[in-house]
Order: structure tokens, then sequence, then C-alpha cells
């Protein structure tokens, strides 16, 4: 996926609303193919539900797959090895995600916060500053 988009969706995602889509966001993400867009949805979902949760994390960006391949259903994303960035440190995070039939607008979203991952482990897992 374009590194624009990505940075897009996630400039945008820190302004949008939990379970309400942007029309520029959606504009983006109607360009995707069906399972990139229910993951950048999710993705960007997480990233707004964690920035408004008062956990004092202030997620830029979220990655899906980073640990384990995300597992997808029809309308449904189960992200067991994901991992956010927050303050220029990264985080385990899991979620489970559910959007509508079109994948633009989030349903339903559970998500836990694990460790921060080692800096040492970062180039493994091509993780970044």
């Amino acid at each position: 996926m374009p590194k624009r988009l990505v940075l897009l969706l996630s400039a945008f995602s820190l302004a949008v609303p939990a379970f309400a889509v942007d029309p520029a966001i959606k504009k983006q993400l109607e360009k995707l193919d069906p399972a990139t867009r229910l993951e950048q949805s999710c993705d960007t979902e997480a990233m707004s539900r964690i920035n408004k949760d008062e956990t004092g994390y202030r997620p830029d960006k979220v990655i899906a797959y980073t640990f384990k391949d995300p597992v997808p259903g029809d309308d449904k994303l189960e992200a067991p090895g994901a991992v956010f960035r927050s303050k220029g440190d990264w985080y385990h995070l899991s979620y489970t995600c559910i959007t509508g039939p079109q994948h633009m607008n989030v349903r339903e979203l559970s998500y836990k916060i694990g460790d921060k991952v080692p800096r040492e482990k970062w180039e493994k897992y091509y993780l970044y500053d």
C-alpha cells in the first residue's frame, strides 16, 4: 500500500470520532481492495480508540500483522499480533474488529494493550522511529 495513504489514514484518524468515517478517509478507503480496506478501517479505529481512552497512549501508527498474521472473516478481523506506536515507542496490541459489509464503518472493536516492544527487537520486526 502506498506510504502516503497510510500516513493520510493515520493523520485523519486522530481527528475522526469513533465509528464514524470522515469523507476524506472514506474516499481513500474506497480505492482499496476489500481485504486491505478491512485492515485499514480496523487499524484506524484501534488507533482512534486508544487515543481517546484514558490510557495515556497517543498512537500515531497501528500495524495489524507484526507478530502474527491477522485472521480475516467476512466483516471481521482478528489481529492477535498487532502493534502500535505511541510517543516513539512500540507496544504489543491484539484486537478484534467487526465492520459493516463494505468494511468502511467499524461496528465493534475490542482490544488489549500488551508490553512495550524492546528497541533491540525493532529491526527484526521492521519497526521504526
